[in-house]
């Protein structure tokens, strides 16, 4: 699907202990009430996630227990707002799979099929949407410093593994404009990784891949503002996420619908004007901007 202007994807937790919103949503109402709020917020799709990668005490689930926690999240909210894109993020192929007879659109996997490289036959039989994410270790480690460790250049590790995710998902069988990508920020790494791999978005984005941010209320933010509670992590939340739109980004993952969809829209154009400056430049002027005669 083309992407003409930021795709801004609401996160919706159904778990009990997710790290800003845990047990908010995860009755059946709450939750199908959420993302009717953040469609007409303007949210652009929906991802379900029924495990927890907190930096603290994420503990895995089992995939019978993670349905249970999903599926009839996923079916409500299909079954109500038809056209919404629908991502489960999730690193289980049973979940997947019964996602996507559900009618979901995507799925995110955090660990980029590292995990369960069933995923790849799923998404590549059912011709699904993926989201690989770059991450190290399991479920209970990759939201923790255990595995943030890397030389000189953090971003060319990035790339490097999130390269390997993408040529497994290729000769998998899955499409190429199936694909987005995820730095991970906040995954596997340190503040100071994760402000390195946003200045330097760019890199990432040379792959050639859509890429997908994932920065919403993360403890980096909190670092540098100052704000202890998550959920109060909004603001710095915006800046960072237009920060990455600038850099390249053009998907963004956030609990903070309304907010970010205002502010990305007023920097994506400001991003447009710049653009039409640019071809303006190249072309010669505009005939609709015509210059004054100064003489």
């Amino acid at each position: 699907m083309p992407i003409t202007r930021p795709f801004v994807v609401g996160i919706l937790n159904v778990t009990p202990d997710s790290f800003s919103d845990g047990g908010r949503f995860d009755k059946l109402e709450a939750a199908v009430a959420q993302a009717r709020a953040m469609v007409e917020q303007g949210a652009d799709g929906i991802d379900v996630g029924g495990e927890s990668t907190r930096p603290q005490g994420a503990a895995p689930v089992t995939a019978d227990e993670e349905l249970h926690r999903v599926m009839p999240v996923v079916s409500a909210i299909r079954s109500t707002f038809s056209d919404v894109l629908l991502s489960i993020d999730t690193t289980k192929a049973d979940v997947a799979s019964a996602a996507l007879d559900a009618g979901v659109d995507v799925i995110n996997d955090v660990s980029g099929f590292r995990i369960d490289p069933r995923l790849r036959e799923i998404a590549a039989a059912r011709e699904a949407g993926v989201v690989l994410m770059h991450s190290r270790g399991g479920v209970a480690e990759m939201g923790t410093y255990r595995y943030a460790d890397y030389g000189g250049d953090v971003v060319v590790e990035v790339i490097g593994e999130l390269t390997a995710s993408v040529q497994g998902a290729l000769s998998g069988g899955i499409a190429r404009e199936s694909i987005v990508i995820d730095p991970g920020i906040g995954f596997a790494k340190r503040s100071d990784h994760s402000l390195r791999v946003l200045a330097e978005l760019g890199r990432v984005c040379a792959l050639g891949f859509p890429v997908m941010v994932g920065v919403s209320r993360k403890r980096f933010v909190g670092e540098l503002s100052g704000v202890q509670t998550a959920a109060d992590r909004i603001a710095g939340t915006l800046g960072a996420n237009v920060a990455a739109l600038m850099n390249g980004a053009r998907l963004f993952r956030v609990h903070d619908v309304a907010q970010n969809r205002q502010a990305l829209d007023v920097a994506w154009g400001i991003v447009q004007a710049a653009r039409l400056r640019d071809e303006r430049d190249v072309n010669g002027p505009d005939s609709r901007f015509p210059i004054p005669d100064s003489r």
